[in-house]
């Protein structure tokens, strides 16, 4: 009782929120107001608050410009965390326009979907990425591609840091900082989550997404860490293979500190 209680509660204040906030986004997005950029942190962080999400935030963003992070990904949660903790838009593949709700969500963000299987297409996006970047905003890519199970980082694609190199002319210095970050799923109900019940929060894909949604606002209390690594400079003359090794290699060192609770070398 108490539980659907303030779920309630929950989906009452969320509601709310979004009639107020959402409609001013999406005029924001008609005019490309400089306030689309910073307003969904607000929505995201009352969100986040209102389904138990307990945001832990390691190290900072790179305050250096232009700037992509590249993070491990294992849920929709990601998008929430990342989005409550700074002004970011995403690079997602072009299915999550199609997700129920969170594909609008995405859409009035602003992120930029990426056709796959079209080229020409894809190199407009990558263009787009690129001018966003050269104009201060934060890109967030998901390198690996696909969502995991929260306990590892899956292998990272090195194409999908294509758009770093794109965005090199457009930038007065010739550099891109590409950061490292981690985002762990850490505690449930102040208990450590372990192996077994990282899935409460991980949603690998073959799961509904709306059972999955239901799950996490009913459970209430869940700690997620966020740490910022040191950034790469993508230069000219740097190799892609190098930097999404470097970047991966950094991922996976903080995200295995936070789980295990313990500085990893």
């Amino acid at each position: 009782m108490v539980t659907w209680l303030r779920v309630g509660c929950a989906a009452i204040v969320i509601f709310a929120v979004s009639l107020v906030m959402l409609p001013l986004q999406i005029l924001c997005l008609r005019f490309d107001w400089k306030l689309r950029r910073y307003l969904p942190r607000y929505w995201h962080r009352i969100v986040c608050y209102w389904l138990g999400v307990r945001i832990h935030v390691i190290g900072q963003p790179e305050s250096r410009r232009p700037l992509m992070l590249a993070a491990n990904h294992s849920s929709w949660l990601d998008i929430l965390v990342l989005s409550a903790v700074a002004d970011v838009a995403f690079i997602a593949k072009s299915e999550v326009r199609d997700w129920p709700i969170f594909g609008q969500f995405a859409e009035w963000q602003k992120s930029v979907f990426i056709e796959r299987e079209q080229k020409r297409k894809t190199g407009d996006q990558v263009n787009e990425i690129a001018e966003r970047m050269a104009n201060g905003e934060i890109m967030v890519l998901f390198p690996e591609g696909t969502t995991s199970d929260g306990n590892r980082l899956l292998e990272v694609k090195s194409s999908l840091f294509g758009a770093a190199a794109a965005a090199l002319p457009k930038t007065p210095d010739a550099v891109v900082h590409v950061q490292p970050v981690a985002v762990a799923y850490t505690r449930i109900h102040g208990v450590a989550m372990g192996r077994y019940y990282r899935p409460i929060a991980a949603w690998p894909g073959d799961i509904e997404l709306v059972p999955h949604l239901k799950d996490i606002v009913a459970c209430g209390a869940i700690d997620v860490d966020v740490c910022f690594g040191e950034a790469v400079e993508y230069r000219a003359d740097t190799k892609r293979k190098d930097v999404s090794t470097t970047i991966a290699r950094r991922i996976r060192t903080m995200l295995a500190s936070r789980l295990l609770g313990r500085e990893i070398a």
